[in-house]
C-alpha cells in the first residue's frame, strides 16, 4: 500500500477469490484516524456497485474481504482491475479515496469454443498447406492467459502457431506429407491448450480431419488478416471493406462465393453483412464503442468446384469512439439545511461525475451556477465537494436553486445538469422592529378599568421560534406608584390595557415603553415609546371662590348706596373649574326671582361682575337677593350658584361704614407692608443665588455643544379674567415651558380682578364683611408679588 504523491489516494491490492476475512490493510491507521473516533464520527465505506465486497472492522480499523471477489466477473479481460472506495467520516465531514487492486490468479482453464472441430482437406493439397484452427480462450489476464498449444502425434499433420498484431496466437494445421484419401479418409487428432499460470491449467478439443477428393486449388486472399477502422454510430449500409479472393482454377472451380465462417458468433453477424458475390462487408446494426470496441470476422471464400475449396482470412474491425454519451452526475451526502451563520468552507454535498466515452470525449469538467455563495472543489479525479464560499443571510435569500453542469471535452461537447436545492436554516440575528419609534395615544379620562387603549406590533425578520414576539412593559415609577398599576400589555397580542380609570386632572400625560422580545436563543429585543394623553371630560363642576368656598348655601351681604350711577360694580362672583378647555370656560347668568318685574342689577356674562343697569330710586326694595348661576361649556354643562344679599342705604350711612373700614384697612396694611418687606428680602436672596446659578450654567453651555432645547414642567395656578371670558386651569395641570437656542422672550401678564369699592357701614363683626374688607389688602399683596416676579424675569 502507498499514498500516491499529492493526490491523497490510498492504494491496496488483494488477490481474487480471497477467503472471507482476508486482511487487506489497516485503513484507519493509514488514513491517520484514531480507532476511538471511528464510531463517533460515523466512519463508513461506500463503493459504487460493489458495496458488499469489502468491509472495515470498526474495532481495529482493518479493511478485510467480505464476500467472494471474481476478477473476471468484475472487470472482464481488462488489464487493470480495481475497486474504488469512498471513506466518509463526519464531524467534520471528510472524504478519502481508496483503490483496491484485484490481482488475477490462474483460476480459469483454457476453453475452446466447440468440443469438436471439423477440418475438410482436399487430398490435392500440397505439403506445408495451412488450415486455420479456432484457438482457445482464457478468462484470466497477463501470464495466466498466455496459451501454448500441443497437437497429438501424427505423421501427416503438424501444428503451426503465429502471434497476431493483437498479441493473440493464431494456430493452424499444417500438412507434413501428401494425403491419400484411399489410405486414410479421416484423421482424429487432439489439440491441447496450456496456459502460463502456476499451476498450469489445460483444455483440449477433438480435431476431425476429413480428406476430400477432386478440386486441387482453393481460393486465396491477398492477405490473411485485414484491419479496418470505423466510427461508432455509423449509418446502416456503410461499407466497411471489400474483400477480393482469387482461384487459379477455371470455370466453376474458379467461381468464388464469400461467407462468414461457421465459428463466427451471432453478435458479429447481427452487426455486419457480407455480400456473397462481391465480398463487400457492410454495417447492418448499431455499433457502440462502449459495448464492443473490436470485432473479429472470419471470412471464407469458397469455389464451386467438386468438391469445393475454400480460402480463409480474418478481418479485424476496430470501432472508433464518438462523443455520444452525456456525462452523468451523482449527488451524495447532502448536509441540509445550511445554517446562515455557517463558516466558510463548510461542505454541503459530495458530487461525482462520469462519462462512458473515452479519451477527450470522456474528460469531464464540472461548473456551478454563477453568483451564488457556494463553489465546487475538486477532491479526486471526477469527485467534487460543494462548499460554502461566502456569507449567507436567510432574511435576504432563504434558499438557493443550484445547477451543477458537467461538460465533456468532445467536439461538439455534451453536457448534463443536476439541480440542487439548498435551504438556509435561520439563526436569531434580527431583533423585533416596530414600525415607528414612538406612538401617541389619546384616551378619555374616566375610562372603564381594563379597557383596550392601543395595540403595539413588532415584526421580526427571522423565522419560526426566532420570529415569535412577546411583549412586556418596561417597568418604572410614575410618581409614587408603579407603571404596572396603570397599564398592562398582553404578551402575545401586544394589546395595551388601562387597569384603572385615568384622571386628566391628576395625570395628563403617561409616557412609558413597551419591550418586544423574540423567542430565539439568545433572545433579542427592542423598545417602543407610548405617549398616552388623557383627554379631559367635563367631570368637575365650577367651584366658587371667596366667601362662597364655605358652602354653596352661603349668602354674601353687600351695602350699596342709593346714589350710585348706572354701570357701577357692586360685587363680583369668582369661580374656577378644575377641567380644561371648553369644559373650564365659565359664564355667569343672573336668575330672576319669581314676581320680580325688572331688577336694577345685571351680571357680566364672562366677568361675573354685578353692576347696576339704572339709577336706584325709592321704589326699589331696600333689601334684594341676587342668585347668580355659574355654568361651564362642557357637554353636558355643569353649574354652581352664588347668593348675594344687596342692602340699599343712604349716602351718609355708606360714608360712615367706609370710614370705619378704612381705619381697619390702614392698620392691617401696615402689618402687610412689614410682611412684604421680609418677603422682598428673602426673594432677593434667592434671586441672587438664581443669578449666580444662571451665570454658571451659561458658562457651561458655552463650553458644551448646543442642544435643541430644555423643557421643564411647572404647575401654575392662573385665573384669567377679561372681557371675553374666564378660563380656569386645574392645580394639577402640567404646563411645559421650553427654552431654546433662540433669544428668549419673557412676557409677564398679571390680570387684576376688578374689585368693587368697599362699601360704607360694614358690620365689623360680620365675618363675611371682613372678607370683603380684606380685598384691597389681598390686591395690594398680589400686585407686590407680581412686581417682584417681573423684576426677577427682567
Amino acid at each position: 500500500m502507498a499514498w500516491e504523491a499529492g493526490s491523497g489516494h490510498l492504494h491496496y491490492s488483494v488477490p481474487e477469490e480471497a477467503k472471507h476475512g482476508t486482511f487487506v490493510g489497516r485503513i484507519a491507521q493509514d488514513l491517520g484516524l484514531e480507532l476511538e473516533e471511528l464510531v463517533p464520527r460515523l466512519f463508513r465505506v461506500a463503493s459504487k456497485d460493489h458495496e458488499d465486497l469489502l468491509e472495515v472492522n470498526l474495532q481495529n480499523g482493518i479493511l478485510f474481504v467480505n464476500s467472494r471477489i471474481d476478477r473476471e466477473e468484475l472487470c472482464g479481460r481488462s488489464a487493470e482491475c480495481s475497486i474504488h472506495l469512498e471513506v466518509i467520516v463526519d464531524r467534520p465531514l471528510q472524504v478519502f479515496h481508496v483503490e483496491v487492486e484485484v490481482r488475477d490468479i490462474n483460476d480459469n482453464p483454457p476453453v475452446f469454443p466447440v468440443k469438436e472441430q471439423r477440418v475438410l482437406i482436399y487430398e490435392s493439397r500440397l505439403p506445408d498447406s495451412l488450415f486455420p484452427l479456432e484457438g482457445a480462450s482464457d478468462a484470466d489476464v497477463g501470464s495466466n492467459s498466455i496459451l501454448n498449444y500441443k497437437l497429438s502425434s501424427s505423421e501427416y499433420f503438424a501444428l503451426n502457431t503465429k502471434t497476431n498484431s493483437d498479441e493473440n496466437k493464431q494456430i493452424g494445421l499444417v500438412i507434413r506429407k501428401s494425403l491419400d484419401r484411399e489410405d486414410a479418409p479421416e484423421h482424429n487428432l487432439l489439440l491441447i491448450a496450456t496456459d502460463g499460470g502456476k499451476p498450469e491449467l489445460t483444455g483440449s478439443v477433438q480435431l476431425l480431419v476429413t480428406v476430400l477428393d477432386v478440386n486441387d486449388n482453393a481460393p486465396s486472399f491477398e492477405r490473411s488478416e485485414y484491419e479496418v477502422k470505423v466510427f461508432e454510430n455509423s449509418d446502416k449500409g456503410t461499407t466497411v471493406v471489400r474483400l477480393n479472393a482469387s482461384d487459379r482454377d477455371e470455370g466453376t472451380n474458379g467461381a468464388i462465393s464469400y461467407s462468414f465462417n461457421s465459428l463466427v458468433p451471432p453478435m458479429v453477424t447481427d452487426q455486419f453483412s457480407l455480400g456473397a458475390n462481391t465480398g463487400e462487408i457492410t454495417i447492418q446494426g448499431n455499433l457502440d464503442f462502449e459495448q464492443v470496441s473490436l470485432y473479429k470476422l472470419r471470412i471464407d471464400a469458397t469455389d464451386k468446384g467438386h468438391p469445393p475449396m475454400a480460402g480463409h482470412c480474418t478481418v479485424l474491425v476496430k470501432v472508433l469512439d464518438e462523443n455520444d454519451n452525456v456525462p452523468q452526475i451523482a449527488v451524495t451526502s447532502l448536509s441540509l439545511p445550511v445554517r446562515e451563520d455557517a463558516q466558510f468552507g463548510t461542505v454541503i454535498a459530495l458530487i461525482s461525475v462520469s462519462d462512458r466515452d473515452s479519451g477527450a470525449n470522456g474528460q469531464v469538467t464540472c461548473s456551478l451556477t454563477p453568483q451564488v455563495p457556494f463553489k465546487l472543489m475538486s477532491t479526486f479525479k471526477n469527485y467534487y465537494s460543494l462548499v460554502l464560499d461566502s456569507a449567507l443571510d436567510r432574511e435576504s435569500i432563504s434558499e438557493y436553486d443550484l445547477v451543477v453542469t458537467a461538460r465533456d471535452g468532445g467536439s461538439p461537447s455534451l453536457w448534463a445538469t443536476a439541480s440542487l436545492l439548498v435551504e438556509v436554516a435561520d439563526v436569531n440575528d434580527n431583533a423585533p422592529l416596530f414600525a415607528q419609534p414612538e406612538y401617541t395615544v389619546f384616551v378619555k379620562e374616566n375610562n372603564p378599568p381594563g379597557c383596550h387603549i392601543f395595540t403595539v406590533s413588532a415584526h421580526d425578520a427571522d423565522a419560526q421560534e426566532n420570529a415569535r414576539v412577546l411583549y412586556s412593559l418596561v417597568e418604572r415609577r410614575v410618581g409614587e406608584r408603579a407603571l404596572s398599576s396603570y397599564v398592562s400589555v398582553q404578551a402575545e397580542s401586544g394589546k395595551v390595557y388601562a387597569l384603572q380609570p385615568l384622571d386628566h386632572e391628576e395625570l395628563e400625560l403617561l409616557q412609558f415603553q413597551v419591550r418586544a422580545r423574540d423567542a430565539g436563543v439568545p433572545p433579542l429585543d427592542s423598545n417602543v415609546t407610548l405617549q398616552v394623553f388623557v383627554l379631559d371630560e367635563n367631570d368637575n363642576a365650577p367651584a366658587l371662590l371667596g366667601p362662597w368656598q364655605q358652602g354653596a348655601s352661603t349668602a354674601v351681604s353687600e351695602l350699596v348706596s342709593r346714589s350710585i350711577g348706572v354701570g357701577h360694580v357692586v360685587a363680583k362672583v369668582r369661580a374656577v373649574d378644575a377641567d380644561s378647555g371648553y369644559n373650564a370656560w365659565l359664564s355667569y347668568e343672573l336668575l330672576m326671582a319669581a314676581g320680580v318685574a325688572r331688577s336694577p342689577f345685571r351680571v357680566g356674562l364672562y366677568t361675573g361682575e354685578i353692576s347696576t343697569t339704572r339709577a336706584l330710586d325709592e321704589s326699589d326694595a331696600p333689601r334684594q337677593g341676587l342668585l347668580v348661576l355659574v355654568k361651564d361649556h362642557g357637554e353636558p354643562a355643569l353649574t354652581a350658584t352664588a347668593t348675594i344679599l344687596v342692602s340699599l342705604v343712604e349716602s351718609s350711612q355708606a360714608s360712615k361704614v367706609s370710614s370705619l373700614a378704612s381705619v381697619g384697612v390702614a392698620g392691617q396694611e401696615v402689618v402687610l407692608m412689614d410682611v412684604n418687606m421680609y418677603l422682598i428680602i428673602a426673594i432677593c436672596a434667592v434671586s441672587s443665588l438664581l443669578v449666580l446659578t444662571l451665570l454658571l450654567y451659561t458658562a457651561l453651555r458655552c463650553a458644551a455643544p448646543p442642544t435643541k432645547g430644555v423643557c421643564v414642567s411647572v404647575k401654575p395656578t392662573l385665573v384669567s379674567s377679561s372681557a371675553v371670558g374666564s378660563w380656569s386651569y386645574s392645580q394639577q395641570r402640567r404646563q411645559r415651558v421650553c427654552s431654546g437656542e433662540v433669544p428668549s422672550k419673557t412676557d409677564l401678564i398679571a390680570f387684576s380682578p376688578s374689585l368693587p369699592p368697599c362699601p360704607v357701614g360694614v358690620d365689623i363683626g360680620d365675618s363675611h364683611d371682613l372678607n370683603e374688607d380684606h380685598c384691597a389688602r389681598v390686591s395690594l399683596n398680589f400686585h407686590n408679588y407680581c412686581l417682584i416676579c417681573f423684576i426677577l424675569n427682567l
